[in-house]
Parts: C-alpha cells; structure tokens; sequence
C-alpha cells in the first residue's frame, strides 16, 4: 500500500505522555462525506509546547481537537502545512496549501468552511473550539507567510522550517508582551514595575516574548535559566540580566516586577514569588517546560496568585482592539523580525518519517535537545 492510501498518525498515551504509538487508517475510495476535504500535511513542529499540549490536554481541551474514540490515547495538535489532495468541497480547490493546526498525521481530514483567507474547520467536534485554532490560512493570502529572506542564505524551505517552529511560539511571546505592555487592559505598562522576570529564558516562547520586551526603554528583562543555557541566553542579546534558578535573591527588589513563567515548576516560581514579596505586581504562568515537575499550585508562595495567559482570549481582545488588519499586520511583523533574528542562533534539524517523528517526541519529552535546536517534522522520507 503506498504512502498517499494510508494515514499515519503519532498517537501520545494521555497519562503517561513519554509513551507513543504509530496508528495506520486505509484511505477507502468514498471514505470522504460530502464537503469533507483530505490533505497532506508536509511539515509540523515538534517542540516543548507540544509537550505542554498534552501536559493540559484535559484542562484546555487539547486533547479534543482530534479525538480517537480512545479514552487512554489522544492527537496532540502540532502548527504546520498541508496540501488538499482530495476535496469533496465546492469551495477548496485541490492544491491549495494552509497553515494551521494539525495532528501529528501525514493526512487529515476537516469539514471546511471558506473564509477570506483560508478555511475554518466546522467539524461538529471543533464547534467548542477558539477560532484562532480552527482556522487555517492559505499560503496565498497569509500575512505572516515567510518571504525566503527569513531563511538561512535565502531558502525558502529553511524559511518556512523556521517559520512552522516560531511563528506559535512568537505569538504568544508577542501577545504576553502586549499585555504586560498596557497593563492587562486596565492599569499602566508592566503594571508599574521596572522589569520583568522570565522563567525558562531559554525557551523558544520565552525568546520571543523577550525580544519585544527588550524594545521597552527603561525596563530590565531579567532571564532565569539552568547553568548549562546561560552563554546561550546571554548571546541572545535579549535579555539585561541573567540569572539561573539558585541565583534568583541577586534581582533586586526595587522598583517592583512581573514575572512570566514557562517552566511550569513551582519550585522555581516561589524562589520568584517570596523574593520580590509584595513588590511581585503580577505573576503570569504560559507553558510548562519542566513538564515533570510538581503541577502548578502545589506550592504555596509570598505574593500574587498567578494567572494563566490564554492566547486566544488576547487574539479576540487585539482584534477588537487594533482592528483585524492591524492586528495580522502587527503578528506579522513580530513573527518576520523574530525568524530572521534566528539565524544566529537557532539550528533547524529534520525528523523524517514515522520512526523519525516517535523519535522526535521522545527526545522533546526527555529535554534532550539543545534550546538553541529545533526539530520539524515529516512522514514524508526525503
């Protein structure tokens, strides 16, 4: 049976998430409904945040964008491109190509309805979904669609390499960063403190969300990290101070903070938490790169109970705030800066085919890739 009659999907067991399987589905001549739509996913991230992903599959629904009728064994979404190669919809041609949210799979299959820009999923199972996740954007009409001078020596395949890596990872940065900027909405930038503490500064989003933060003047951006990734966010050039996890009391405390966790390890967040006391305005929790550290509350800590950053919630709030072209204007903007400032620090490594992606899972589970290395993945050989 040929690749293009099968779909191949990463299955992630959902209480114990280092473990995977690989699940084959014969395509069946007559298998698509009526205004059903197949395609062929060509690349997808496998990053922390995937991991994250299936650390709050339950709690944020993750696990129900595409369910597997098994109650041990979910689809973790993963960011990437794919080619409608069969279409039983008057309104996607075969060919076109979108970016969007897909199972870890080489095929998927979605009920289309035709935006302005793409399609949006209307399978009955996505109806509970946030609209920034059922959407997928044509590579035609995407703003944020890289332009080959973000990849390394002008290739576009490196482009959108880094494109399907950065460009989630750089949005949540992006819109964090806006919320610290106006204060959530209801009081002044970075809720009147003079710098921001970033938690798993090494991390992709983390990079993101310090780079627009760096653009601040007079704010300190302060990066907590492991020993072993100090030259690393230090050589970012992001970051005005660095700091690791035992060294977090050297911080002063004038002048206030907020803090943004991507660690997810309560441990580290209290040293945060009962340093800056009272002078902590805001705490802010994103991913959970520590995956298997405690779970988030477990601890009791000095200061602000912390507040879980909802992107789409930020996306549906800047869009009626900046208006929708403004909005994808400004993504595309942060995204494009972020991609091309890569190049000097951030390799691009290739996990191809279905033994390659469970290997890709596995090593990002176990936190055995450098943060200065990202994976993407394809079922396709070569």
């Amino acid at each position: 049976m040929s690749d293009d009659a099968v779909t191949t999907t990463l299955e992630v067991h959902r209480t114990d998430i280092g473990q995977t399987r690989l699940v084959e589905q014969p395509h069946v001549d007559g298998d698509l409904a009526e205004g059903e739509v197949r395609l062929s996913i060509d690349r997808f991230a496998v990053t922390a945040n995937n991991i994250t992903y299936a650390v709050f599959g339950d709690m944020l629904g993750y696990w129900d964008f595409f369910p597997t009728g098994d109650p041990e064994w979910g689809r973790v979404p993963a960011m990437g491109w794919a080619t409608v190669v069969e279409s039983r919809s008057p309104d996607i041609a075969l060919g076109g190509r979108y970016y969007g949210w897909f199972p870890m799979s080489s095929h998927a299959v979605f009920t289309p309805t035709a935006t302005r820009d793409g399609f949006r999923d209307d399978g009955a199972h996505r109806s509970q979904h946030a609209p920034v996740y059922r959407a997928y954007v044509s590579t035609l009409t995407d703003p944020m669609y890289p332009s080959p001078e973000q990849g390394v020596d002008g290739s576009l395949d490196d482009a959108e390499d880094r494109h399907v890596l950065l460009r989630g990872l750089a949005l949540t940065g992006f819109l964090a960063e806006e919320f610290f900027a106006d204060g959530g909405g209801s009081a002044e930038s970075y809720f009147g403190t003079k710098r921001v503490i970033v938690l798993s500064a090494s991390s992709k989003t983390a990079l993101g969300f310090a780079d627009r933060a760096s653009r601040r003047d007079g704010l300190e951006v302060v990066g907590v990290t492991s020993a072993r990734n100090v030259e690393l966010v230090e050589s970012s050039g992001y970051y005005d101070r660095v700091v690791t996890y035992d060294t977090i009391a050297e911080v002063p405390v004038d002048g206030g903070a907020v803090s943004i966790d991507m660690a997810g390890n309560p441990v580290a967040l209290k040293a945060v938490h009962d340093h800056f006391a009272d002078s902590l305005a805001y705490s802010m929790t994103v991913g959970r790169s520590h995956h298997d550290a405690d779970a988030p509350g477990s601890v009791e800590m000095a200061g602000p109970t912390p507040q879980m950053f909802f992107a789409p919630s930020e996306v549906s709030r800047r869009i009626e705030q900046w208006g929708r072209d403004e909005y994808a204007q400004q993504c595309a903007d942060a995204i494009a800066s972020f991609t091309e400032a890569s190049h000097s620090w951030l390799g691009v490594e290739h996990r191809n085919g279905a033994e390659g992606i469970q290997s890709a899972w596995v090593d990002v589970h176990a936190g055995s890739i450098a943060p200065d290395t990202g994976l993407v993945a394809r079922f396709a050989t070569s």
